[in-house]
């Protein structure tokens, strides 16, 4: 069977925005067929601050492969087991939170990829060649270049090194942590501040000079995610599933408070 490709990784290579779908609750099997259904790229299961286990993890990540919509999963900062077990059960890119050193950075992307690129152990036939993948060292180069490796950049010494961080081998996307930022620099919640644009800035030259991708997180308003969508963001987690329904609800609710004559 043919391998799934990532088409958020083609987007990417292309330099076309890529939005991801995010789901902190969100169990169900229908989870990316409404990502795929609402014109997300991507869906961005938090293995971090979500409430999921591994075995709804990779129901998930095996349920959006048909869908075109790329699985992408968040682990903690250094759970490395973890995030190799989710790519053997159908993920096709790993967020890893917290990177601030090049060393980091080498260390993770060692661990998402197959000999010669770095350190991962074989598990067997994997869900993205539907179970059933040619010879071993051409399916294990075939995934090495469909998987994404995501590293979060979310405190100054971070931006500091998003150079040396970029210019290793295998990492994908330097991604900013925005809301995590904001707190480690004294400015919690400030989008739009200027240490933030400034950081942004940093971390994009360096995607620029290195050839990788610029991603922004926890960037919700318009006017602030509009800024660094045209300083280069292109790997975009537009939301998730709280604040998709917290935002249609509250949306209809109003309406139907708001009709003429409605009983307060």
């Amino acid at each position: 069977m043919p391998l799934t490709i990532s088409t958020t990784k083609q987007r990417l290579k292309a330099g076309k925005m890529a939005l991801g779908f995010g789901v902190h609750h969100l169990r169900s099997v229908a989870a990316p067929v409404l990502a795929a259904a609402t014109g997300h790229d991507w869906m961005f299961i938090d293995g971090e601050h979500g409430a999921f286990n591994i075995q709804e993890i990779t129901q998930l990540c095996i349920a959006a492969l048909p869908t075109g919509v790329t699985p992408i999963v968040r682990v903690c900062a250094g759970a490395l087991d973890e995030a190799t077990r989710a790519l053997d059960n159908g993920a096709m890119g790993i967020v890893v939170p917290h990177v601030d050193t090049a060393a980091d950075a080498k260390r993770i992307a060692a661990a998402f990829h197959y000999p010669p690129m770095g350190h991962r152990s074989w598990g067997g036939p994997p869900p993205i060649y539907g179970y059933q993948p040619p010879a071993t060292a051409e399916a294990q180069a075939a995934i090495n270049a469909e998987i994404l490796t995501i590293v979060m950049l979310e405190s100054p010494e971070a931006v500091r090194n998003a150079d040396a961080i970029a210019a290793v081998e295998g990492v994908d996307v330097l991604f900013i942590g925005t809301s995590d930022l904001t707190a480690e620099l004294g400015i919690s919640g400030q989008m739009g501040h200027p240490k933030v644009i400034e950081a942004y800035q940093t971390v994009g030259d360096a995607c620029r000079k290195h050839g990788k991708t610029l991603g922004m997180g926890g960037v919700y308003d318009e006017a602030n995610a509009a800024r660094y969508v045209a300083m280069g963001a292109r790997f975009l987690l537009t939301g998730g599933d709280h604040s998709y329904i917290m935002t249609g609800a509250n949306q209809r609710v109003s309406f139907f408070n708001g009709l003429p004559g409605a009983p307060s």
